[in-house]
């Protein structure tokens, strides 16, 4: 890699850090006062909001990557326009291809830098945030419905009224249904505890089973219960989809599936999720036509401001192609690779407009 190369990418770099910083603190600010109001209910104070609010950072880096490594370059190729260090690289013989490519190539460390937040921090910090904020302030995870959570396990449908922070399990009810689909037994425990390899230890429990000579009711004070249902189906209840490693969105749809139910959501994050890395090279070359102006005349801070705000339709076109597929029940693959191949189609056009100048 020349010298040239080695520059510029070093100048996106450091930009791009700066602004990484910048918006992590600015987040994180948010974050912390929007935890104001909670502070103080039971064992919640300050230290535990603070680190509420840094264990949520991660999911933030993951979000903004694009964004920074825009306004990175943006504001690095702007500062080599004012400086007249861009008009001497053209002048070298770097053509507009060639730097584009050098932008590419500084788009897939920032895509390496999104994946591994992604699939190994982010996921882990975000369920551990919420464990968090749940076990000091004493409170229930977010019900699916008023009545609990519902899993739909074969033949059978599983409710749980409460899923405590440590994914034990209070309220628990059991409908299993014959082949035909009549009622078979209906089985409630107090509490569940999960022991590993789908097993769960169950507490006080009631067992009605519904036979051709009668009613059968048993009681018991504990007993062993197997189950698909699991800590990784129920942390779907702690972290969105769009913020779950790919293993645990591959299980979860796996899941569905084998339950002949809706998958929709959960495909098009899966696809997005493979998609988004790919598609930060993509919003690094946005930042190049921007570059292509002379120092001497003017509206440089304009450029910049209108190349942000492409960013900005990126990210948001992103967000919204998701939701009108899920509307439309549209392919999740389609929805979630059309804005990414768009931009790129667009940048693609003015690099070779720029070219023929």
């Amino acid at each position: 890699m020349n010298l040239i190369a080695r520059y510029l990418l070093r100048e996106v770099a450091m930009a791009a850090g700066f602004v990484f910083v910048g918006l992590i603190l600015l987040f994180s600010f948010f974050d912390l006062a929007g935890e104001l109001g909670s502070i103080g209910r039971a064992d919640y104070g300050f230290a535990q909001a603070a680190l509420y609010v840094a264990l949520n950072i991660p999911g933030h880096v993951y979000e903004i990557v694009p964004i920074a490594a825009l306004i990175g370059a943006l504001f690095a190729l702007s500062r080599l326009v004012m400086n007249s260090e861009f008009t001497v690289m053209l002048a070298s013989g770097v053509s507009n291809w060639r730097i584009a490519a050098l932008l590419a190539l500084a788009g897939v460390g920032f895509a390496l830098l999104a994946l591994l937040v992604g699939e190994l921090v982010s996921p882990w910090s975000e369920q551990a945030a919420k464990r968090l904020k749940l076990r000091a302030t004493e409170s229930v995870v977010a019900q699916a419905f008023r009545s609990g959570l519902w899993v739909k396990d074969g033949n059978a449908f599983i409710n749980a009224g409460e899923v405590l922070p440590d994914t034990s399990l209070r309220g628990l009810k059991v409908y299993e249904f014959s082949r035909d689909w009549e009622l078979a037994r209906i089985m409630t425990a107090e509490s569940g505890s999960w022991e590993g390899k789908n097993r769960w230890t169950l507490g006080d429990v009631s067992d009605t089973s519904f036979l051709k000579s009668g009613i059968v009711v048993s009681h018991r004070q504990a007993m062993d219960w197997q189950s698909v249902l699991s800590p990784d189906i129920l942390s779907v209840l702690l972290v969105s989809p769009e913020k779950m490693s790919t293993p645990a969105l591959f299980g979860y749809i796996r899941h569905l599936r084998e339950n002949k139910q809706q998958t929709t959501r959960y495909e098009v994050a899966l696809w997005s999720k493979m998609f988004y890395p790919l598609a930060i090279p993509v919003v690094m070359l946005l930042a190049l036509p921007f570059a292509f102006h002379s120092p001497r005349s003017g509206g440089i801070a304009l450029k910049v401001f209108l190349g942000i705000l492409a960013g900005l339709a990126f990210h948001l076109g992103n967000r919204l192609f998701a939701h009108v597929g899920l509307l439309n029940d549209w392919p999740p693959f389609l929805t979630a690779a059309t804005p990414s191949l768009l931009f790129l189609a667009l940048a693609l056009l003015v690099l070779k407009r720029l070219e023929r100048r």
